[in-house]
């Protein structure tokens, strides 16, 4: 008897009854099922098959989901090892609507690190990377977070389409914040990609359209008057002052997402000077500037109104502001 002979292996039919029929050549070993067992019966016709190399599935036919997965980790050294599942395969698993399950995808993309000598075969796909994320579990399997996992899957999607509607899906259904996969892209992608540059754009977009809708949302629902929405704020025959999402001129309030992307196409994001100067200019002519983020808005809505309220209130006590053009932008 040797270390590898099983104290009381199981009958092959019970092992195919498991509740994760998703087993290696060592694994096998340990239930008294040598390798060469296990290879005749993936033969054509048999009741078992092997999507990778050393790992079986104990039946015959399509494999669900999550076998699917289980296979692609045992075949990179088990469900516990250094393996993280990325890409639309972790995406589906994270509740994107958007993504087929893992059994229904060409490949399943997982991240080794750098020092493994693994190959890609079959449904795996192996991508090696010196920046390993620190793993999510979603019913027991090590996910990419959703912000890497969405970088890693942009650069592999043809078409901006699908890259479109997975980040929509990611902004709108609050997976996870623009700027978190805007750092992952600029980490591992080259910038100059189309499909990075789509997908930066598609971010920006979607960014500011969900803020907006907050903002209003903020308004509407906190019982606030009816300010002027998306204006330009200009001194009288002199310079422009900036764009703000909101102004109320009867009380010389501006409400401006900030923290956010540009307001404009290719427009840069303001440095941290800029806004301070903004700030400062404003006050100086007796404008109160209210200045929430988007999570805020998305998170506290209703503290947001709070705030504006305040704002709006508190000018009915102050000296009149100086007088600015308002202009649509």
């Amino acid at each position: 008897m040797t270390d590898n002979t099983p104290l009381s292996p199981q009958p092959l039919h019970r092992l195919a009854d498991t509740s994760l029929p998703v087993l290696t050549t060592a694994e096998l070993r340990r239930h008294g099922v040598q390798p060469a067992v296990a290879h005749r019966r993936c033969r054509p016709g048999g009741p078992w098959q092997m999507p990778l190399p050393g790992v079986f599935v104990l039946h015959h036919g399509p494999l669900t989901g999550a076998e699917t997965l289980h296979a692609v980790l045992r075949y990179t050294g088990g469900p516990f090892g250094d393996a993280v599942i990325t890409g639309l395969a972790a995406l589906e698993r994270h509740g994107f609507t958007a993504v087929p399950p893992a059994n229904a995808l060409d490949r399943v993309d997982v991240l080794v690190p750098q020092v493994r000598r693994l190959r890609s075969v079959g449904i795996a796909r192996i991508v090696r990377t010196r920046h390993m994320p620190e793993p999510v579990r979603r019913g027991g399997f090590p996910l990419a977070p959703v912000a890497r996992a969405l970088a890693d899957a942009v650069g592999r999607l043809s078409g901006d389409v699908p890259v479109r509607r997975l980040l929509t899906e990611a902004v709108r259904g609050g997976y996870c914040e623009p700027h978190e996969v805007l750092r992952e892209l600029s980490r591992i992608r080259p910038a100059g990609q189309p499909q990075v540059v789509a997908a930066v754009e598609t971010l920006l977009s979607e960014s500011r359209a969900l803020a907006e809708e907050s903002l209003l949302a903020a308004v509407r629902h906190g019982g606030l008057p009816a300010p002027c929405w998306n204006v330009g704020l200009w001194l009288p025959d002199g310079p422009f002052l900036c764009a703000v999402d909101a102004y109320w001129p009867e009380r010389a309030v501006a409400v401006r997402i900030e923290g956010g992307p540009p307001r404009q196409r290719g427009q840069a994001v303001a440095e941290p000077g800029t806004a301070l100067r903004r700030r400062q200019t404003l006050a100086g002519l007796g404008i109160t500037l209210v200045r929430p983020t988007p999570r805020e808005l998305r998170c506290s809505p209703g503290a947001q109104a709070d705030a504006i309220r305040a704002a709006l209130r508190a000018a009915a006590d102050r000296p009149p502001a100086t007088y600015v053009v308002v202009l649509p932008r």
